[in-house]
């Protein structure tokens, strides 16, 4: 019986570019076992964002994983809140609290300069505090990526995810809709307390990047995924520093394995996820492994760091990959990202990207290289498509 592991560089997709000689990141990039993987296989071109939902990863993930968007999405914040172990009631509308920088009323930073984990706790038990009651609750989550929880809110409230506004004025793009003044309030209140904590006092003399204030954004009601058990009959295994995905992976009955070290940017412990992943197929079926290096790097606009992302992801995760593929012999793998994250964007684009499988059972193409050119012409497949076909194909 065959074993499977899809490898998502998130957001590695992207445009060509002109200092890089009219080529991508992807294309420009050294890539030696992602290529390998295309030559021993095949590739194609996948949508995982449908047309008229925003091309974000809790779509585009969702799709990778096999759910159609259309049937089973409701928001990003309720699939965090599965990742942090709480249960939405039919009443509750969870948001993604980031913590952001703001100067002169301009975003300058989605994450706060990637934030660390045991600061920002702090900071949002801080908001717990001043505003936590029966009915709003703050919960901490990783990094810069938390959660709100308001019972019995209106729907038709419109909020902008913050790292689609880097350097922008955050006027025109705060929250509007119903029941905007509660989140109105929220946000502004918060920028006060966030600036007395003693973590932010610290940073300050440090000289570091502090937050400054919350954005809500994401925000949805509970969702219920049937599990990957019941429809394909494969147990298996997420891996993932990103809440969002291990909450994918909890709402399709996956195992979440936590990796110390693991910090959804570059140098993050490749090795512990590739252990946990060896760990993962010696007893399961499946396994999605996630790396959010790419897209963190093309947010912030760097292209020599997308650059090295992608080629620490090609090295450290899909090279590793390849290796435990001639030891068992009965691994299938695909390599995709989950949607382009253009470095000159600095946020998601819409739009096919390519993946790349190879393994047991998969044909081989005329495919030497792995990246968006040797992907142009192929035939078009939706998400849940190249899930079924990377399954059962």
């Amino acid at each position: 019986m065959n074993k499977y592991i899809i490898l998502v560089g998130d957001g590695m997709a992207d445009f060509a570019i002109p200092e890089l000689g009219n080529k991508t990141p992807l294309e420009y990039a050294h890539t030696p076992n992602m290529d390998l993987v295309a030559k021993n296989g095949m590739v194609g071109l996948v949508s995982t964002v449908p047309e008229g939902f925003s091309p974000g990863s809790d779509v585009a993930n969702l799709s990778l994983m096999g759910y159609a968007p259309q049937h089973y999405y409701s928001g990003r914040a309720p699939v965090e809140a599965a990742s942090l172990g709480i249960s939405l009631q039919s009443n509750q509308t969870a948001f993604r609290c980031n913590l952001v920088t703001i100067e002169n009323e301009r975003m300058i930073d989605y994450s706060a300069g990637h934030i660390d984990t045991i600061t920002a706790t702090a900071i949002i038990n801080e908001l717990q505090k001043a505003f936590g009651t029966e009915t709003i609750r703050f919960h901490p989550g990783v990094g810069y990526r938390h959660l709100t929880i308001i019972d019995n809110f209106p729907d038709g409230l419109i909020c902008t995810p913050p790292h689609d506004i880097t350097d922008r004025e955050i006027y025109e793009y705060l929250p509007h809709g119903n029941s905007v003044e509660l989140i109105k309030s929220l946000m502004r209140e918060a920028r006060k307390v966030i600036a007395s904590t003693d973590a932010v006092k610290r940073k300050n003399k440090e000289g570091l990047r502090v937050p400054t204030d919350i954005w809500l954004w994401g925000q949805g009601h509970a969702v219920k995924l049937p599990y990957l058990s019941e429809r394909y009959g494969i147990k298996g295994s997420v891996i993932s520093a990103v809440d969002l995905i291990r909450g994918l992976g909890i709402l399709a009955g996956l195992e979440v394995r936590i990796v110390e070290g693991a910090t959804g940017y570059l140098g993050t412990n490749y090795k512990g996820k590739m252990a946990a992943a060896i760990e993962a197929l010696e007893k399961e079926d499946f396994v999605y492994l996630h790396i959010e290096a790419p897209d963190e790097t093309s947010h912030e606009g760097s292209l020599q760091k997308k650059i090295q992302a992608i080629e620490e992801f090609d090295k450290n995760i899909v090279g590793e990959t390849l290796k435990i593929q001639q030891e068992m012999g009965n691994l299938r793998i695909l390599v995709a990202p989950d949607h382009a994250t253009p470095v000159i964007l600095k946020t998601h684009a819409p739009g096919a990207v390519p993946y790349t499988i190879c393994g047991p059972g998969v044909s081989t193409d005329d495919a030497t290289s792995y990246c968006e050119l040797s992907a142009e012409g192929k035939t078009v497949v939706s998400g849940p498509e190249l899930f079924e076909f990377f399954i059962k194909g």
